[in-house]
């Protein structure tokens, strides 16, 4: 098991606005590399400020100039937003500015409200990725495309940009539909499992409710691996766990807000009223991976005996968090958490292995 740094890259009250977002998120993928981190894994959403990631790509493409070692990858592409010829392509292109850094990840996105304005229907979202996929499986693990779909139609083409080992990257995926998790399954993906801010007890059901869908697509789930994503805050101050849990609050009302047909907007900032039957900000606290390291590394020892996951992505600047306490996190992370998990486990690479 290896671990990987989330960037959802949201914009709240960052005090150099837009800009210091993007700062931010180079100082933790930078800190991330120093600390050993696998992956730092950028987002893709567009218009509100959920995210400024509107392109993972480009941005992972920007972060290769900026680090030596760490793997860069999209969490993920939403596939039937994008035309997969170019996004092919651009895949491609960013393993070789990376020297072969580059980890896929892709998804069927969810907001109805991206989807209209790239005028998709979002109901429609499992079948045009399974085309879609098709003609991006072609151009990456093969070199060549030739398909004709319902949604799309490409004629017999030679690509000349590959990847640096000439074949798919590691693959990483968000949906669980059986017939998705069937169409991926030969190059051996990933699924990534997250629960938001509801925590390990929703995480570990949808974990099981992804391995059932693997049955159903007639896979064997003793070998497909997991990766869980989870919001992880290292303090020992009361107050500032309670104002992480604040944070993971606000991200987790946007969250709620944008799967509504009734978006309310200030501008492009989403106005996000609190969730139906919203509990207080201890039970986020709870829910979520907040407080003392020692406390951070039990609770993530816990998910590691229930899952045997292979990758444990962890979401430290979330809501905006000020930059200060998300690297204190992450430096504490690398500091405590991490010898913790080695002393309980050994190897942490051994772990998830199938």
């Amino acid at each position: 098991m290896r671990f990987g740094l989330f960037n959802l890259m949201g914009y709240r009250d960052n005090p150099s606005g837009v800009s210091g977002v993007i700062e931010d998120t180079r100082s933790m993928v930078s800190l991330a590399e120093d600390i050993g981190f696998d992956v730092a894994w950028f987002a893709e959403h567009h218009f509100t400020n959920y995210s400024i990631s509107v392109s993972p790509l480009m941005v992972a493409a920007h972060m290769a100039g900026q680090t030596s070692r760490i793997k860069l990858g999209a969490a993920v592409v939403v596939l039937p937003l994008y035309d997969p010829m170019r996004v092919a392509q651009e895949v491609a292109l960013l393993d070789q500015l990376s020297g072969g850094r580059a980890v896929l990840g892709v998804g069927t996105g969810y907001q109805a409200y991206e989807f209209e304005r790239y005028g998709q229907d979002v109901t429609l979202k499992n079948e045009v990725f399974l085309e879609y996929w098709q003609v991006l499986s072609q151009v990456l693990a093969e070199g060549h495309v030739a398909f004709q779909g319902k949604h799309i139609s490409v004629p017999s083409t030679p690509i000349t940009l590959r990847t640096v080992s000439g074949q798919m990257p590691p693959l990483y995926c968000t949906s669980s539909a059986p017939d998705i998790l069937a169409a991926l399954a030969p190059w051996n993906p990933t699924p990534f499992m997250t629960a938001g801010w509801r925590g390990t007890p929703v995480l570990l059901k949808m974990v099981e409710q992804m391995r059932d869908n693997c049955r159903l697509a007639g896979l064997d789930t003793a070998k497909v691996p997991v990766a869980l994503q989870q919001y992880v805050h290292v303090t020992d101050s009361p107050s500032e766990a309670l104002e992480a849990a604040e944070r993971a609050r606000y991200v987790g009302r946007m969250v709620s807000a944008l799967r509504s047909p009734n978006l309310t907007l200030h501008g492009s900032m989403v106005q996000a009223p609190p969730l139906a039957d919203e509990p207080g900000l201890e039970t986020f606290r709870d829910n979520l991976i907040i407080g003392p390291a020692a406390y951070v590394a039990e609770r993530i020892a816990e998910e590691i005996r229930a899952v045997n996951p292979i990758h444990y992505n962890a979401f430290f600047q979330f809501g905006d968090l000020p930059i200060d306490r998300a690297r204190r996190s992450l430096e504490r992370f690398g500091a405590h958490v991490l010898p913790l998990l080695e002393k309980e486990f050994g190897s942490l690479e051994a772990i998830g292995k199938r």
